[in-house]
């Protein structure tokens, strides 16, 4: 991943439309933690059992699991802003239509229609945001990161305040800053073209025929019966008012945001996604057999509530990450497949709790939801083999990731080669040229590889450039290298989720080809950037079984160790 020389850019140096789409992330990130700590004066004022309201989870999720089997389809038709658009406008209509409404059947009736709009929403925004991204996608992705994190744990807090004045608070407050973010996005968000070929909306369930996305998206099924059993019913046993469910809420989403954003990829990095995912969904069950166990007591209860935000958050991101590793289908539609799977459990479950705490006590739902934890792990070792081998990269009959496409001739094999990894990025050329005259002054062939980035945010997942550009990105370096008479190849290497698994894969692969040195540029992104999501150079120079320099077009190139990372770490703050 090369930058050009200088300081590391800033990942809120953004055009405004990146800036409109990440204010309609926040406010939609929201949406379900905004209703928590009214749920408990909702059944009050209506006059509705806890497991009435309850429904307003159900009727949500499952019509955003069913609308997330089309809107691959609608948005191949219609364009991404276009239907980010119309997800927006439905969900201001549809929350404001459930604010002025004082039934709780008509509450849960708009809460589906809310959605609707929410599956519209979440199947396009990172993918237009990213798409709106003139200053580096890293950037636009970890702003994308932070809406979410900041949605999360806003929304709680946000909804406790409005709920203290009246439990309509919420639902209008979402209509009027969602109103405020499609006024937005009309403005400044720019036509994006259609994708080339129309999805079918039958492409989401026929692949889930593929065994790795079907395990994986049962797993994310039961995990979610757990999530949305804790969120629908665990305000009752706190006993405490709109405000102050709002502070504990507020407190998990801090959780969830930080063990999602940060904690998550160094996990996986040291441990690897499924063991990590064993560790999390046996936490997650403790948890939620303590709150089951203590819930005729209140501070335990919102002790484990808040815990859980630790664990829910590890689990968010490398679900999804583990769902794309092993799909051999298309991002988007893989997005679907695996999102209609965990919003259906998502929406069954809070149903079936209501159902349960009704016919014996409380404390059953919650037991059940420990129990569909555990077995979620079972579910995952079935598909344990596949996820190692995808991130190992060997798969076998399936096309896994990280990946390398050889694009043009391959580079001379007479001499070992200098391979220098370069991303999307201005300052590419440049590197490139460092590292073509290093080659020369080695006599070595040169190897061009072109990191091409797949961005996994919650349930979504976006390539930050179509197969078109990374090979126009290629032959671009490869034809100016032959005007220069340098001897070069070139290759494209595909990467799902955090830089750190790129670096590995190209450590690989150097060695599978004895190559005499790798060489690397500056990093765009900063230090606090590269700890979130990894460092495609430290992990890089560690795997490495060759020298790993950095190439500067000013500088002589200079190895890297463990000390010299640590300075460049510094003097990109």
């Amino acid at each position: 991943m090369s930058a050009p020389r200088g300081k590391a850019a800033s990942p809120f140096r953004q055009p405004k439309a990146v800036w409109a789409v990440a204010f309609a992330c926040v406010i939609s990130f929201m949406g379900i933690g905004l209703v928590d700590p009214i749920l408990p004066a909702l059944a009050e004022s209506l006059d509705a059992t806890p497991s009435q309201v309850s429904l307003l989870f159900s009727s949500y999720l499952i019509v955003t699991a069913v609308a997330m089997l089309f809107v691959g389809w609608v948005s191949s038709r219609i364009g991404a802003k276009r239907t980010l658009v119309t997800g927006l406008a439905v969900i201001v209509v549809f929350a404001a239509l459930a604010g002025a409404t004082d039934s709780i059947d008509g509450i849960v009736g708009f809460r589906a229609g809310w959605g609707l709009g929410n599956a519209l929403f979440i199947a396009t925004s990172l993918a237009v945001i990213v798409a709106s991204a003139s200053g580096g996608f890293s950037g636009a992705i970890i702003l994308y990161e932070t809406a979410l994190g900041l949605g999360i744990a806003v929304g709680p807090l946000l909804g406790g305040e409005l709920g203290g004045i009246s439990w309509r608070g919420p639902f209008f407050g979402v209509a009027a800053l969602m109103a405020v973010a499609l006024i937005a996005t009309l403005a400044f968000v720019p036509d994006l073209p259609r994708p080339e070929r129309v999805t079918s909306p039958l492409a989401p369930l026929k692949a889930l025929r593929h065994r790795g996305l079907l395990t994986m998206g049962i797993m994310a099924l039961l995990y979610n019966w757990g999530f949305f059993t804790m969120l629908g019913y665990a305000p009752y046993p706190m006993e405490l008012d709109a405000h102050e469910l709002g502070l504990v809420f507020t407190g998990w989403g801090l959780l969830v945001a930080a063990f999602s954003v940060f904690f998550a990829p160094r996990l996986q990095a040291r441990f690897g996604t499924a063991p990590v995912l064993y560790a999390n969904l046996l936490g997650l069950a403790v948890v939620m057999a303590v709150i089951a166990a203590g819930v005729t007591h209140p501070t335990t209860v919102i002790v484990a509530v808040v815990v859980s935000g630790a664990f829910i958050g590890i689990n968010n991101t490398l679900t999804t990450q583990a769902v794309m590793l092993v799909s051999p289908v298309e991002r988007p539609v893989a997005s679907s497949a695996y999102g209609f799977l965990r919003f259906i459990g998502g929406g069954l479950a809070p149903y079936v709790a209501g159902k349960l705490a009704d016919a014996t006590d409380l404390s059953v739902p919650f037991y059940l939801g420990a129990a569909t934890f555990l077995l979620a792990v079972p579910v995952l070792a079935g598909g344990h083999r596949l996820l190692r081998r995808a991130e190992a990269g060997t798969g076998e009959g399936e096309p896994v990731t990280p990946t390398l496409t050889p694009v043009g001739a391959p580079a001379p094999t007479d001499a070992p080669p200098v391979v220098v990894a370069v991303g999307a990025h201005p300052g590419a050329a440049a590197v490139v040229d460092a590292a073509a005259r290093l080659a020369r002054d080695t006599g070595s062939p040169l190897e061009v590889v072109h990191v091409r980035r797949t961005a996994v945010v919650e349930e979504q997942a976006a390539d930050t450039e179509t197969d078109a550009e990374a090979k126009a990105a290629v032959t671009a370096h490869l034809d100016r290298l032959g005007g220069l008479g340098v001897a070069a190849g070139g290759q494209i290497l595909t990467g799902v989720g955090d830089h750190a698994a790129a670096g590995r894969a190209l450590a690989r692969h150097a060695a599978e080809v004895g190559a005499r040195t790798v060489a690397v540029g500056r990093s765009p992104r900063g230090p606090l950037t590269q700890f979130a999501d990894g460092s495609f150079t430290s992990a890089l120079t560690h795997a490495a079984t060759c020298t790993v320099v950095l190439v500067d077009p000013d500088t002589e190139p200079r190895p890297l160790t463990a000390r010299s990372l640590a300075q460049l770490r510094t003097e990109a703050r």
